[in-house]
């Protein structure tokens, strides 16, 4: 026995000649992520169709599908030949399921016929198959506008019948757009900056500045639980963990109060310049939203991204925080984001920090601190911690 899931591929479709290498990719994600499980993969245009084996439990399924970026739309399904006697029994089976169970509330089918040597055009199918529920179900009523449920019938290599599908995360396949290297603080921010560049197709490892002791080892953990929540959209990620102590004791005995925080900003770019080149990141990914605190000024931040050669992307840039606390809790990171353990970014921060810095005077201050030595040593000290994809799933919605 199998379990049969239909998946709409939504934006990969408009790839054109380019789209059997983000049809690949995606395949490829969710083979690692469907492991141990057996499964048999077959796709034709804006279409993916995995066969379970029946021992991969329905949760496991949900939690991959929902989290592979790629996917637009998925559900369960069940398919036979393109016949109507089999489409009519087929559809039977399948209002049976959950969605139709009750028999009651409103309803339409939607037919797509791919196929057009099929002998019923799809209004012709509609309406056979309505026929069907009302039959079956006679409590409920027709409404193609607004209906409480769903049957759908398409068309292909053979007739594919399912229910109302679930959202999918959509977005581009992970890997697809390169590899990135994202700065995770441990606040609400950061995580969601990683989950939108994710999206768009980038491959990320993460990186954590850690002061212990004046930073915990419940903050680290935090960031630890964030990186492996993120690891399911991430198609797993490699967290960096810099000692950065000395560093911050160092900025705050060679250098001006106001300064501290943009000091320890561009000490932070310039170590994370080194690891992305190691780990072969062409970018840096950031939570930073314009104007939310003094070092996110356009100045502030003109100073900071002058300390590194690799672009910074910075995907909430123009977000207000409710915007970025709302797709927090979406993307499951809000519960571990504000748990009470401070990350080393405020730690030392001023009382007055500087919001308007002259970018010629920071650089000229960074210099004067003559920091080099400790930044090379902080980076290559780094500890890594790995969080593979298909752990990211054992944990059942």
């Amino acid at each position: 026995m199998s379990k049969l899931y239909l998946l709409k591929l939504g934006e990969v479709c408009l790839k054109g000649l380019n789209r059997s290498f983000f049809e690949k990719r995606l395949k490829n994600n969710l083979k690692l992520k469907i492991r141990p499980y057996h499964s048999r993969f077959s796709h034709e245009k804006g279409r993916m169709y995995i066969e379970f084996e029946d021992a991969a439990p329905d949760s496991f399924i949900r939690r991959v599908l929902s989290t592979t970026f790629g996917i637009a739309g998925y559900s369960p399904a069940l398919s036979c030949a393109k016949d109507f006697d089999e489409i009519r029994s087929t559809a039977l089976e399948l209002l049976k399921g959950e969605t139709f169970a009750d028999g009651k509330g409103t309803f339409k089918v939607e037919a797509r016929r791919s196929d057009k040597s099929f002998f019923m055009n799809s209004y012709k199918l509609e309406c056979e198959l309505g026929g069907v529920v009302l039959e079956t179900y006679p409590q409920m009523k027709v409404d193609v506008h607004n209906p409480q449920k769903v049957l759908y019938c398409e068309i292909r290599d053979k007739a594919y019948l399912y229910c109302s599908p679930a959202p999918g995360p959509g977005g581009l396949p992970t890997g697809t757009a390169g590899k990135g290297l994202l700065l995770l603080s441990g606040g609400i921010d950061s995580p969601v900056a990683g989950h939108m560049m994710s999206k768009r197709g980038l491959k990320l490892d993460c990186l954590y500045f850690h002061a212990y002791p004046y930073t915990s080892d419940q903050a680290l953990q935090k960031v630890k639980d964030l990186a492996y929540l993120l690891s399911g959209y991430l198609q797993g990620t490699n967290l960096y963990v810099v000692n950065f102590t000395k560093t911050e004791l160092w900025i705050k005995d060679h250098s001006n109060e106001e300064e501290h925080t943009l000091m320890m900003r561009a000490c932070m770019m310039k170590v994370a310049e080194k690891i992305a080149r190691k780990s072969e990141s062409a970018v840096l990914v950031t939570g930073e939203a314009l104007s939310q605190v003094a070092s996110q000024t356009l100045e502030s931040l003109a100073y900071t991204q002058s300390n590194t050669a690799l672009p910074v992307l910075r995907p909430l840039i123009g977000m207000d925080k409710q915007e970025i606390i709302d797709r927090s809790v979406a993307i499951g990171t809000y519960g571990t984001s504000i748990l009470p353990y401070d990350d080393c970014c405020v730690i030392f921060s001023p009382k007055h920090p500087l919001v308007r810095p002259d970018l010629q005077t920071e650089a000229e201050s960074f210099r004067n601190m003559g920091i080099e030595d400790l930044l090379e040593e902080a980076g290559s000290s780094a500890e890594v911690f790995e969080f593979k994809v298909e752990d990211s799933c054992r944990t059942a919605d």
